[in-house]
């Protein structure tokens, strides 16, 4: 877990928090946002990030070392999505799992085993 980071993403931030990044050139308003899961700092994004990958919340799928997609769970309860940005430097952006995503009841009920 420690060869994984998280570098976000401007399209899933309204507040960009302290990840550096600039807001899009043209929002897409399909893109869920992570401020309503109050994930503004980057070691925060990173500690999810880390602990669905310790739990095994994987996808079957990889490229290269690292699985296309890692999931999480916040304290309050938001499933969380990331995706993988860097096949060779083991770095993702993340977003919650939309409120109508059927996949988001299978990512809670595995992370309360």
């Amino acid at each position: 877990s420690a060869q994984v980071s998280y570098g976000g993403n401007p399209e899933h931030k309204r507040n960009p928090g302290d990840f550096g990044l600039s807001p899009p050139a043209a929002p897409r308003p399909d893109k869920t946002l992570c401020d309503i899961t109050k994930i503004f700092e980057k070691v925060r994004a990173e500690g999810f990030l880390r602990e669905g990958l310790r739990r095994g919340m994987v996808s079957v799928q990889h490229v290269g070392l690292f699985p296309r997609l890692i999931w999480a769970v916040t304290e309050d309860g938001w499933p969380l999505e990331a995706r993988l940005d860097n096949e060779e430097q083991g770095n993702y952006h993340g977003y919650p799992l939309d409120l109508n995503d059927p996949f988001r009841e299978a990512v809670l009920e595995r992370w309360r085993i």
